[in-house]
């Protein structure tokens, strides 16, 4: 590879090996700082600022778990900083699924493969290269730019987004807007015809633990007051409740945007049909239409013929914007007198207007690069780290522009086996990102 400091690189050249670099980098977050920490990722990252001429700051949240902060001055320092953010750690991998080690970093058939390929060691690369090359060519951004480069998304962003925004909250305080991951990328419904989804919205967190109490007892008697049965018929009506479709702002605006490029009508009563249409997204976009509760674990006993006084289980509920109140009623519904709950992680939905010059600049950047291009609102399904950066009063956006080819299982890739992404997408986010940048 040429040596990066040299202005002749090209960011569309250096980010398909930026992206193999930080993938070999293991970063695995297993929730419980028993894996390998950012540290190194973050140390990578910031001598790759240090060699354009940032200086970036690491900060170090718990021993290993580290996150790198650094801005960019723009040409109006009157005007509020852009805050770019991405974070380093990835999902734990077993790599006797995978058909690539999932953290060599391969390059193979046109795409990067590991994990992180697309969650998001794909936009840190991106974002990285478009910041080298646009820095060692002297090109100031049109306003100051906030980078951070963060432990922990992947557990909640506790010792990373969160810790950083509690404990350094004038790091972000000034920053108006944000972009980050899980959006930006393609959706073909046509053959030059592709929606680009732009995350505006996210559904809240609750990660809940019940617990039920009986009595405790021999497990040859009768016993009417069994702690496990109790947590069982709980679990189990949970698990089998489907909540209503309710159509927020974003899913609602997204649906239309949708009907109108398929030229169908938009039926309020059938939007399933409407979701469907959508090939492998239809997963990630049809958990958006409603709250859902998953339960996940089940814990209960310690001897076949012992009947246990107590009896545990964990699920994993995720609720629309505007709507947590609602949500929570009818889990405590659902749940019954007898069943308590907690929270073992509790984060808020999120939702943003899809309006304003930033949307433009990202329109605009879009469909410079690809004249089939339309960008459109959306709502995600899982979280980010823009759970933490909104209690700044910061309007977050995904955007990590990728265009991908139709057949791609793209959204099947997130915390999936065989992750990978294409070059020819890498390219593209990287043209798109120096144009974003430009227009913002």
């Amino acid at each position: 590879m040429a040596d990066a400091r040299d202005a002749g690189v090209k960011a569309e050249d250096e980010v398909v090996d930026l992206c193999r670099e930080l993938i070999a980098i293991d970063t695995s977050n297993y929730g419980d700082h028993s894996g390998p920490g950012e540290r190194a990722a973050a140390e990578y990252v910031a001598e790759k600022l240090d060699e354009v001429g940032v200086e970036p700051a690491v900060y170090e949240s718990h021993p290993g778990r580290s996150s790198v902060v650094a801005r960019i001055p723009g040409a109006d320092p009157g005007r509020a900083p852009l805050l770019i953010h991405g974070h380093l750690d990835v999902v734990p991998a077993d790599a006797a699924d995978w058909t690539h080690h999932p953290f060599a970093g391969e390059l193979v058939d046109g795409c990067v493969w590991g994990r992180g390929a697309v969650d998001m060691k794909d936009m840190d690369a991106m974002v990285l290269a478009v910041l080298r090359q646009r820095l060692r060519e002297g090109r100031t951004p049109p306003r100051d730019i906030v980078l951070a480069f963060l432990a922990d998304e992947e557990a909640g962003g506790t010792w990373g987004a969160k810790w950083l925004v509690d404990q350094h909250p004038e790091l972000f305080a000034d920053c108006s807007e944000a972009i980050s991951e899980v959006g930006g990328f393609s959706v073909t419904v046509a053959e030059n015809r592709r929606l680009y989804l732009i995350e505006t919205a996210e559904k809240g967190i609750a990660w809940m633990r019940l617990k039920a109490r009986g009595t405790a007892g021999h497990g040859s008697m009768v016993n009417d007051d069994n702690a496990v049965t109790e947590l069982a018929d709980a679990v189990a009506r949970l698990g089998r409740h489907r909540f209503p479709v309710q159509l927020t702002t974003t899913v609602r605006t997204f649906l239309e945007e949708v009907c109108a490029e398929f030229a169908i009508p938009f039926d309020e009563d059938d939007v399933e049909a409407t979701v469907a249409r959508l090939g492998t997204v239809a997963g990630m976009i049809g958990a958006t239409l409603r709250h859902t509760v998953n339960p996940t674990v089940l814990n209960g006993g310690y001897k076949a013929n012992v009947i246990p006084g107590t009896a545990t289980a964990e699920v994993d509920g995720r609720f629309l914007p505007g709507l947590e109140d609602e949500f929570f009623a009818e889990v405590d519904r659902l749940l019954g007198p007898k069943v308590t709950r907690e929270f073992i992680h509790h984060l808020p939905a999120v939702e943003t207007e899809f309006e304003g010059g930033i949307v433009s600049a990202m329109s605009q950047a879009l469909m410079a690069e690809d004249d089939g291009a339309k960008a459109v609102p959306y709502c995600l399904s899982g979280g980010t780290d823009a759970k933490s950066f909104q209690t700044l009063g910061i309007k977050n956006y995904g955007f990590a522009p990728l265009r991908l080819p139709p057949e791609l299982n793209f959204s099947g890739m997130f915390h999936g086996v065989d992750e990978r992404v294409p070059v020819d997408g890498l390219r593209f986010g990287v043209r798109v990102l120096d144009r974003f940048i430009d227009l913002s």
